[in-house]
């Protein structure tokens, strides 16, 4: 969950069509200096302030809908997660979000998967069980869909 992608990897999209690349070149001469004056001047132009507290308001207060697959909810989470990748939540914090916003059948599933109490587990394991029941559940579904 957490985005370990370079700075180079992030701007990749962007840089397809220009438009970073655009900006990049508009910045005057000298005035990046390090790493940290990139990684600011990018977040100030692409995630300016309202747009983070958005995004950080909306992985803050998500929740599974009505009828909404584990493994959808789990995508929609992640989605948000890289709408912000500067949301500055931990991944022990992110994890227990996401788990308390599952309806109680899923938080069970999670749990029994976990051989107890899901939040017991240190973020690594919790993130690994979580993608496991991601993949079974959607490789179940997709093959219910299929045979339909």
């Amino acid at each position: 969950m957490a985005d370990n992608r370079t700075m180079a990897q992030m701007l990749q999209a962007p840089i397809e069509d220009g438009e970073a690349r655009d900006w990049l070149d508009k910045e005057p001469p000298r005035s990046i200096l390090t790493w940290d004056d990139l990684v600011s001047k990018f977040i100030n132009q692409y995630f300016p302030p309202s747009k983070t507290t958005y995004y950080r308001n909306e992985i803050i207060t998500f929740y599974q809908k009505p009828n909404e697959a584990f493994n959808e909810a789990w995508e929609r989470f992640k989605g948000l997660l890289r709408q912000c990748p500067h949301h500055g939540f931990s991944e022990l914090h992110q994890l227990d979000t996401f788990y308390n916003s599952l309806n109680s059948n899923d938080q069970d599933a999670l749990d029994s998967a976990a051989g107890g109490n899901f939040l017991d587990k240190m973020p690594q394991e919790g993130l690994a069980i979580i993608e496991s029941k991601s993949k079974v559940r959607y490789s179940r579904s997709r093959a219910n869909d299929q045979s339909v």
